[in-house]
């Protein structure tokens, strides 16, 4: 995504964001670079970066001297200038970490909670989130992300069938999440939070337009373009798992029949009698056919495979998926695999779902979302509460 500032109603908040966010991804960086990077002066550059200083969200270092003259002052992201809490709500139970701004997972928590209901959910939520701000005593606190399966807001297929929560529906998850923690609240998908995660601390740093494939209970997706997350007219952009891939095929609690999460999922796999080698096998057509149509669609660099499922059986997969079909990604001049592992772990959701709660401080498009109509409430720049 280009970085750039603006002179809009709400540019000052959304510049501080944005040089900010520059400071993350290219440092350490001077002040001058900043300037050229995102189209502002070099003077309103270095009121930003006083503010950011005196707010404890960025370092500045100064290096040797190598010759004549003192090298520039450079620039980087204070670590431990805050932290958010990343929650991450599936079918199994529930995960949450905390983390520094520089996506560091400095403590984390599992908790065994089978399809819990909401209020199992967020009590234990609650407590968990304590437990973890309570290990940082003193450090400020940003807000908490939540990532949870998709779709939402779709009659006939948010929580419903095996691959989400039974009984969730209708529940003001924001609110409740808020109300459980004490903290600004945001939630996503949990595939759209872990394509985030991946851009900030995986594979994006080096690549803008990739898709990522979430491999998890169920299967989703999503495109990351420019730097960002595609998103769609309602935020379900990605569910690739509800695409019928076998006419007549196994019933989907979607109501569609042969949905390809019925074939190709972690849930798929433990309907499986066999070993996961035999799984692969068998669903290795079946996947080979899911690259391509996202190649079609989409046109991305690569497709980053991740989520919840083991690396070694996402290795594997990615290897017997070869020889791929032919596609608009099959170009000698590529720089990269078409399929690629994802680097982020199974920590990628979690450090997603906190960049939710961080992207107010961290991330322009984001930043020039929200900040327009919500500036008036406060910016947690300057210590005040946005509600989300």
């Amino acid at each position: 995504m280009a970085l750039r500032g603006t002179n809009q109603e709400f540019g000052r908040p959304y510049n501080r964001r944005i040089v900010l966010e520059s400071i993350r991804r290219f440092g350490p960086i001077a002040r001058g670079d900043i300037a050229q990077h995102v189209g502002l002066t070099v003077q309103t550059v270095s009121t930003i970066v006083r503010e950011l200083e005196e707010q404890g969200y960025i370092l500045s270092v100064r290096e040797e001297p190598k010759g004549r003259g003192q090298p520039p002052t450079t620039l980087r992201i204070n670590p431990e200038g805050g932290y958010a809490v990343g929650i991450h709500l599936t079918p199994l139970g529930i995960d949450a970490a905390l983390i520094n701004l520089s996506g560091d997972v400095i403590e984390s928590i599992h908790r065994e909670a089978p399809s819990p209901t909401p209020d199992l959910a967020f009590e234990a939520i609650g407590a968990m989130v304590a437990d973890l701000t309570g290990r940082r005593a003193g450090g400020r606190l940003i807000g908490v992300g939540m990532a949870l399966p998709g779709p939402f807001g779709v009659e006939s297929m948010s929580f419903v069938g095996p691959t989400t929560m039974a009984g969730w529906k209708g529940v003001p998850l924001r609110e409740r999440l808020a109300a459980a923690t004490g903290l600004p609240a945001f939630f996503e998908t949990d595939m759209a939070a872990a394509a985030m995660g991946e851009r900030l601390y995986g594979l994006g740093l080096q690549r803008s337009d990739y898709y990522y494939l979430y491999f998890s209970v169920g299967l989703g997706g999503a495109m990351v373009h420019d730097g960002g997350v595609l998103r769609g007219a309602w935020g379900n952009a990605g569910e690739i798992g509800h695409i019928p891939v076998v006419p007549d095929g196994e019933p989907c609690p979607c109501g569609n029949r042969g949905c390809l999460e019925r074939y190709l999922s972690l849930e798929a796999r433990g309907r499986w009698n066999g070993s996961d080698a035999e799984w692969v096998a068998e669903v290795a057509p079946v996947f080979r056919n899911a690259i391509a149509v996202i190649e079609n669609l989409f046109d991305p660099e690569t497709i980053v495979l991740g989520g919840l499922a083991s690396p070694q059986l996402l290795e594997r997969l990615a290897e017997l998926a070869e020889p791929l079909h032919n596609s608009v990604s099959a170009r000698k001049d590529r720089a990269a695999p078409r399929i690629l592992v994802a680097q982020g772990g199974q920590h990628a959701v979690l450090r997603g779902a906190a960049a939710l709660a961080v992207s107010g401080v961290l991330s322009p498009r984001f930043g020039q979302i929200f900040t327009a109509k919500r500036q008036r409430e406060g910016d947690l720049l300057n210590g005040g509460d946005i509600a989300a």
